[in-house]
């Protein structure tokens, strides 16, 4: 493993770890003050902050199925996807730890979600109705995050609209299932809560994926070719065949950080 892949997947580790951390846990300690709203805004500002610190290191994807966007996209390959995975899986469980650590050893922290901010289904929405709620939720914003790190999007403003894309979907989805997109997210609370929460969350892990899958397609459809479609056959240009126009691996001068925050491929 290449040392810039190490760092990726150490980025991928505590970005995700600081997401359930700190957005889960506005729900967990502070949901009965800051409401729906408040929490939405919370994911947004912390996808938003890791977007522009750890974009550059490792793409900011700190979701799976980002991830597997990217990877359908060809903008990684598949034992770099498989590794973020492993890392973002494991930041997960361990931000969720840090919230049982809180809600359980220090005074009067109390859990005001009761399921450790976990995502379920119950007398809000249908099993039916969740899935494809988190399978359009999570296509919106992968379809986003595609887009804005695309060739022609303008530079720097990427992790400002993916930010805000997460805490609109947020608003949505908070009243009817605590809203998912992001299965390492959905995993981590889940395994501390046990009962319902753990016995349900198959569908928050497969449901983004689903949906992050039709976004692929959505953005490859709605993609112009940065070259003439008979340049593709007789090579005479070079082309990004990701259907998203991803970024170069390496930006350049004329190309901030910004435009790298989640679909770069990283460096071996």
């Amino acid at each position: 493993m290449s040392a810039t892949l190490s760092r990726s997947l150490v980025a991928e580790f505590l970005g995700t770890a600081l997401l359930v951390f700190l957005a889960v846990g506005s729900a967990v300690a502070g949901i009965d003050r800051l409401g729906p709203l408040g929490v939405a805004l919370a994911f947004g500002l912390v996808l938003l902050a890791l977007a522009y610190a750890i974009g550059p290191v490792s793409g900011c994807h700190i979701n799976p199925a980002v991830t597997l966007g990217v990877l359908l996209s060809r903008g990684m390959t598949l034992p770099e996807a498989v590794g973020y995975w492993v890392a973002q899986f494991a930041g997960g469980i361990a931000g969720a730890a840090l919230l049982q650590l809180m809600v359980s050893s220090f005074g009067g922290v109390t859990d005001q979600t009761g399921t450790l901010g976990s995502n379920d289904w119950g007398s809000a929405i249908s099993m039916g109705g969740a899935f494809l709620l988190e399978a359009l939720l999570t296509l919106v914003l992968v379809f986003v995050i595609l887009l804005v790190t695309a060739k022609a999007a303008a530079p720097g403003f990427a992790g400002l609209a993916i930010g805000l894309t997460l805490a609109a979907v947020h608003l949505f989805g908070i009243p009817l299932t605590g809203t998912s997109v992001n299965p390492a997210r959905s995993l981590g609370p889940a395994l501390f809560a046990g009962g319902e929460p753990l016995a349900h969350v198959w569908l928050f892990l497969v449901a983004p994926l689903v949906g992050a899958a039709v976004a692929v397609l959505v953005a490859r459809a709605l993609t112009v070719p940065l070259v003439p479609e008979e340049a593709l056959t007789t090579g005479a240009a070079p082309v990004d065949r990701t259907g998203a126009e991803l970024p170069a691996d390496t930006p350049t001068p004329r190309e901030p950080a910004g435009r790298e925050v989640t679909a770069r491929e990283p460096r071996r």
